[in-house]
């Protein structure tokens, strides 16, 4: 049987804000996983890629550069086998994301998408959501400051005017929920599934059953969102709230799995070995 060649490539480090190392570690890990199956991987960085470097039947990447997007789409369509899909990764810009998850009635806070050159403040406060996040809408962030809480619509409307001048044209702007942070991580197709609670000290003496009922909720929410979204390998973040319930507040693909790297990167070349068969395969699992 041939040896499959797969294309590994790496994310532009400008949308790696805070995480290039992580971000490079988990690819070098994936590849790493594929090889030692008989793989035979070879990576790029994402200008290589969209200088059209890559010629592997096989794709897997980290890609959020437009032109890297635009590319992964076309090869796609083209029946090249792209993990994550490049129209996944598009939904995963903010907007996008709002609008299908929110169109799909999977948990996310109530949320508006507005212009930043918009005059928002009375909205804000007929809706009675001056604590608020706002999130640059037209594309995926690239600095902490793409992402802002803000306690009061005269501040909302602040940040707003701040991301207008910086060239952002659309922002999404979602109520603040109180709660515990929720972190996951999923790969789509098998059984692997990290889920912690940050900043909570007491998360490992969660009894039991409430433990099973948080899990089962957010895997459930997660792949949901994931099938929703078109992405493979994914994760993010949710707000528990008092009653228990859970509210994805970010879901991102292929993110950097630091805290769960060894066995992400195993289920991920599962994933994609699985997919390869698949696409050789049609109809046969």
């Amino acid at each position: 049987m041939a040896t499959t060649q797969i294309a590994a490539i790496m994310r532009a480090g400008a949308f790696s804000p805070n995480h290039i190392g992580n971000d490079a570690t988990i690819m070098n890990t994936v590849a790493e996983q594929l090889r030692k199956r008989g793989c035979e991987v070879n990576i790029y960085s994402e200008e290589q890629f969209a200088a059209g470097a890559a010629k592997e039947p096989v794709i897997i990447n980290m890609c959020r550069e437009k032109r890297s997007t635009d590319l992964l789409q076309q090869l796609e369509d083209e029946g090249k086998l792209v993990i994550n899909s490049g129209y996944g990764i598009e939904n995963c810009i903010r907007e996008r994301q709002a609008r299908i998850l929110l169109g799909s009635n999977i948990p996310y806070p109530e949320s508006i998408v507005v212009d930043t050159d918009e005059v928002v403040k009375q909205r804000l406060i007929r809706m009675g959501m001056q604590q608020c996040w706002i999130k640059r809408g037209d594309y995926h962030a690239q600095h902490a400051e793409d992402v802002s809480y803000v306690r009061s619509a005269h501040e909302a409307q602040d940040v707003l005017q701040e991301y207008f001048l910086r060239g952002f044209k659309r922002a999404v702007i979602s109520r603040h929920l109180p709660g515990q942070l929720v972190k996951f991580y999923g790969v789509e197709g098998t059984p692997f599934f990290h889920w912690f609670r940050p900043f909570d000290p007491e998360d490992s003496k969660m009894q039991k059953e409430e433990h099973r009922r948080t899990e089962e909720q957010l895997k459930a929410i997660c792949r949901k969102a994931a099938r929703e979204l078109n992405i493979m390998v994914y994760g993010g973040e949710c707000i528990q709230a008092e009653d228990g319930s859970l509210s994805i507040i970010d879901f991102n693909d292929w993110p950097s799995f630091s805290a769960c790297r060894t066995e992400a990167a195993a289920s991920i070349a599962k994933a994609v070995i699985s997919a390869v068969k698949e696409q050789n395969n049609p109809g046969k699992r």
